[in-house]
């Protein structure tokens, strides 16, 4: 087999994260979920948007900011989602390849809007998230680039895409062309609440040996398997994907490679700060491990620093210097 272009290509909801500070005041006016997540209409985006102050626009959504962290690493990255031809459409696009990630796929011209994540910050570190998902819901099976895909070590691919019918199909075709190419697919769930609405669909791909890397946390796993003890959970999804990588929080992480079980603590931090994206730092450090044919736990171990790094400050984005933190960290 040739070698590949790029490490990993993702396919993931493209979403800007719109973050401003804001006074309780505010948020209580505008009768927000302090601390929460909401899904809002375009309508109520747009209204929230004009009600902010001064905002700092990054792009965000689940594989993409996996895909920022391994590209920190030096990993070759590339990007499959869908943007509306406007502003934030422009923001995800120039944020993404600033980061050193390609991103190719074509606007979508028309409504809906770019997704988006309009984020208030209270004084004391609050997050209020309300998140518009917009045109990323429409990413249509003919916009993947299949030689791309064959041209990667790995196809990592997000369990929140998988709702909308569009790229759920647009999944599938990527799918079947990594297995052609013979490249390896790496999968996470994302959330138990996707778990309860599509896990059928995805016990089925991994009945069929259609995923390799199976990234999840321990309440996703006891929703794939139905086992309340994670041990029972853990060997029973461990039999049927050859890398299997199930984080515990404050309880570090396992990974079942080939049926040899690893374990890793999790990475000392002075203050958790924000968990909002540790588990898509967790899988960049890992998936960094994996294609340069690191042992399992050099591999979880990258994953805990990452995530360590992430949930000691604001945002989804690192920092520091991942890299040189690693190897402090390794040795």
């Amino acid at each position: 087999m040739s070698e590949p272009r790029y490490d990993v290509i993702a396919i993931g909801n493209a979403i800007v994260d719109v973050m401003a500070p804001a006074e309780d005041d505010l948020i209580a006016r505008l009768g927000l979920n302090r601390g929460g997540m909401t899904l809002v209409d375009e309508v109520g985006a747009d209204t929230l948007y004009d009600a902010m102050g001064p905002a700092r626009e990054i792009s965000g959504g689940s594989a993409a900011n996996t895909l920022a962290g391994l590209a920190v690493l030096g990993a070759r990255c590339a990007f499959i989602g869908q943007v509306a031809d406007d502003q934030l459409g422009d923001v995800f696009a120039h944020d993404i390849r600033a980061a050193g990630i390609d991103f190719d796929t074509p606007a979508r011209a028309g409504q809906p809007a770019t997704a988006r994540c309009l984020i208030f910050v209270s004084p004391d570190g609050q997050r209020t998230m309300n998140t518009f998902l917009g045109a990323s819901q429409f990413l249509p099976a003919e916009l993947i680039d299949e030689d791309a895909i064959a041209d990667a070590r790995v196809l990592y691919l997000e369990g929140y895409l998988w709702d909308p019918e569009e790229p759920r199909a647009a999944m599938r075709r990527a799918i079947a062309a990594a297995r052609t190419a013979g490249r390896l697919v790496a999968f996470t769930p994302s959330e138990e609440f996707v778990i309860a609405r599509h896990g059928d669909d995805f016990r089925a791909l991994i009945a069929a040996g259609q995923i390799d890397i199976l990234f999840a946390n321990q309440g996703e796993l006891a929703a794939l398997t139905g086992e309340a003890d994670f041990d029972a959970g853990l060997a029973q999804l461990g039999a049927k994907v050859p890398v299997l990588v199930v984080t515990r929080g404050a309880d570090g992480a396992v990974a079942l490679v080939d049926g040899v079980r690893t374990e890793v603590a999790a990475e000392p931090v002075a203050r958790v700060v924000d968990t909002t994206g540790a588990g898509d730092l967790f899988a960049a450090g890992f998936l960094f491990g994996h294609v340069q044919g690191e042992d399992a736990a050099t591999c979880l171990r990258r994953g805990a620093i990452a995530a360590g790094e992430i949930i000691s400050h604001y945002g989804a984005r690192t920092e520091v210097n991942l890299k040189q933190l690693m190897a402090d960290r390794l040795g």
